[in-house]
């Protein structure tokens, strides 16, 4: 009978065991990668971030007392990663990743309205071969904020005619560039419509709160119309779309607090977000920010955000990586698979870079294990980039990119998230 109980015993630690194994285990196929965009890495584009880097470079430096010269906010060569992709694609498969998540520069492809360049078709499906030949599986941004001249000459977004514009070049792109398995047909939307029309501290800063919801609007009309030419084009393909959700949470349960917090998360989450679901085969989720709310009148701004700010990244964000998993156990409801197909920090010392991928992953597994259908992570950056309005200072890559020699050197972070991989474990 004892040796029954302690075979009894044996096995049940042995299975609780394997099964503890087995739950930090990511499903085979799960897709690790990194994230770029166009303008941010290649250098030498022109198109209406451009024109508007050159208009308010010395704004932005005196706006910051100076602290970076003005040059810093002028994209210019950038990464040159136009020229480098295949090092900068040697560097990512070094580093094991099976995936790549970038973006295709629309005013490249079509400089000139109803005009496109063979030429930079031709480039943009090398990059696509090159990711190929390396075992990587290539996520293809569209659309990544930036916009060609003629477009942003004739009104933008906000053209009666800017969704059949679009959907020309998304037609155009899908057509030529071969069999791309993930398509996303747009970037963060809402951030884009709050900061160009609402805020105004980006292009093509104009308009009002009211412009921007009509041109979130407008959005929306332009991804569905995307989604069915490209499902026309290519039936087997996925096509998705990317928005960054933060999570919000009251400081407490008062009422006013509470309230604040639906209405704020209504908006900042994309006022649209279900009907972008709706036309989509998946979910691209970006996740950068966490924010307790509480309305509090005696302070500026009316203290809209408490958070605790333990650890903070070079921007001042605080780094709070349990709000991926409340963010991803809420996308559950739409029951459809989920990419992280952005998440990533400042830091320029590489401090916190290794704690931040394994703590994000870490929590992205709980998420999964309790129901969460993601299927793949993308840290930002793989390469230090061109930070929008902010510029050069902001170092958030993978890779340290010096940006007078264009010298590639591999942070140790980025061997962490290697050993991440290569174990498949949280």
């Amino acid at each position: 009978m004892r040796c029954q109980i302690v075979a009894v015993l044996f096995c049940s630690v042995f299975w609780y065991n394997t099964l503890m194994t087995q739950d930090k285990k990511f499903p085979d196929g799960f897709l690790w990668g990194a994230a770029t965009s166009a303008h941010q890495v290649e250098g030498d584009n022109r198109n209406d971030w451009t024109e508007w880097e050159k208009k308010n470079a010395e704004r932005l430096s005196k706006t910051n007392g100076a602290k970076y010269p003005p040059e810093n906010y002028i994209s210019d060569q950038a990464c040159d990663h136009y020229s480098r992709y295949e090092e900068d694609f040697d560097i990512a498969k070094s580093l094991g990743h099976n995936a790549h998540r970038f973006s295709i520069e629309w005013s490249r492809v079509e400089p000139e309205e109803g005009k496109f360049d063979e030429k930079e078709i031709e480039h943009y499906r090398d990059v696509i071969r090159a990711l190929r030949e390396r075992g990587m599986e290539p996520f293809v941004t569209l659309w990544h904020w930036t916009n060609p001249i003629w477009f942003a000459e004739a009104g933008g977004w906000e053209n009666k005619k800017a969704t059949e514009y679009f959907v020309r070049y998304v037609e155009k792109v899908v057509d030529v560039l071969g069999d791309v398995k993930f398509w996303i047909t747009m970037n963060e939307q809402e951030a884009f419509a709050r900061h160009g029309y609402f805020t105004k501290d980006r292009p093509p800063a104009t308009g009002t709160i009211f412009t921007a919801y009509h041109v979130l609007k407008k959005l929306v009309h332009a991804h569905e119309q995307a989604y069915q030419v490209i499902k026309n084009i290519r039936p087997k393909s996925l096509v998705g779309f990317s928005e960054s959700r933060v999570f919000f949470e009251p400081y407490n349960r008062l009422p006013h607090n509470l309230l604040a917090t639906k209405l704020i998360a209504w908006w900042r989450n994309n006022a649209f977000f279900d009907q972008f679901v709706k036309h989509s085969d998946f979910i691209g989720q970006q996740y950068y920010f966490h924010s307790r709310v509480r309305l509090n009148p005696f302070v500026s701004h009316w203290g809209f955000q408490y958070n605790e700010n333990k650890k903070v990244s070079d921007m001042g964000w605080e780094l709070y990586p349990e709000g991926l998993y409340h963010v991803l156990t809420d996308l559950t409801k739409y029951k459809k698979p989920i990419y992280i197909t952005e998440n990533g920090l400042a830091d320029a010392r590489d401090e916190h870079r290794a704690w931040f991928i394994r703590e994000h992953v870490r929590w992205m597994k709980k998420a999964m294990d309790e129901g969460a259908d993601v299927r793949g992570y993308f840290y930002w950056s793989l390469l230090d980039n061109f930070e929008w309005d902010k510029g050069f200072w902001p170092r958030f890559g993978l890779v340290e990119v010096n940006y007078q020699t264009l010298e590639r050197t591999i942070r140790p972070s980025a061997w962490e998230y290697k050993k991440i991989i290569m174990d498949h474990e949280a």
